[in-house]
C-alpha cells in the first residue's frame, strides 16, 4: 500500500499543489521546518517549484511517499555539500500529512532516502529535528547516533523557541542505482 518515488523536476512541478498542501498540513500542526503560521498555499507550492530547480541541478533528492494512489508524505536529501564533504548528505524536510501519521511512511520515507544517499557514494547522513519530537523517536529507532542538543535552535510556526537534537549515520557502501 506505501509506495515511495524519487520525484525528478518535472513531477515536483506537476505535484507541488499536493506537496503544498503536505507542507501545510504539518506548519498548521506546529512542526518547525523553517515555516511560520500564514504560510499560504501559494507560498508552499512555491517552495516546491523552487526545490525543482535544485532537483534539476542534482543538489537534492526529493522523495514522494504515497499510501495507494495519493501523495501523503516527503522528505529531501541534500547532495550539494562543501568540497571537503563529498561522502556526507542532510537529511531534511520529512514530512508526512497528519491524516497519514502511525502508518509506516516516514519510516519508509527515510529508509529509501538512505537508499538513493548511499546510491549515489554517500557514506554518512546528518540531520536536525525538533528535540522531544516523534521524529527524534524515529531517527533514533532507525539507527541514528544522536549528537547533541541546541537550544532555542529555531521557532516553531507559532514562534516559540524550540531545541533542536542533531543526528548523524553512516550509510553501508552500495552499488550504483540505474540512471533516471
Amino acid at each position: 500500500m506505501i509506495r515511495i518515488e524519487v520525484l525528478d523536476a518535472e513531477a515536483i512541478e506537476r505535484g507541488a499543489g499536493d506537496l503544498g498542501t503536505i507542507l501545510l498540513d504539518c506548519v498548521e500542526g506546529g512542526a518547525s521546518v523553517s515555516f511560520m503560521e500564514g504560510l499560504s498555499s501559494h507560498d508552499a507550492e512555491a517552495v516546491y517549484r523552487e526545490t525543482a530547480d535544485d532537483v534539476l541541478a542534482g543538489h537534492r533528492l526529493v522523495l514522494g511517499g504515497y499510501i495507494g494512489e495519493a501523495l501523503r508524505g516527503t522528505v529531501q536529501v541534500i547532495l550539494a555539500t562543501p568540497q571537503n564533504q563529498p561522502h556526507r548528505a542532510e537529511l531534511s524536510r520529512l514530512l508526512v500529512h497528519r491524516s497519514a501519521r502511525w502508518r509506516g511512511l516516514g519510516r519508509a520515507l527515510v529508509l529509501r532516502a538512505e537508499r538513493e544517499a548511499a546510491a549515489r557514494g554517500k557514506t554518512l547522513m546528518c540531520l536536525d529535528t525538533t528535540s522531544g519530537s516523534l521524529a527524534e523517536r524515529l531517527y533514533a529507532g532507525l539507527g541514528y547516533q544522536r549528537v547533541g542538543v541546541i537550544p532555542g535552535y529555531a521557532l516553531h510556526p507559532n514562534g516559540i523557541p524550540s531545541d533542536a537534537v542533531f543526528f548523524w549515520k553512516n550509510l553501508p557502501a552500495q552499488e550504483a542505482l540505474p540512471a533516471m
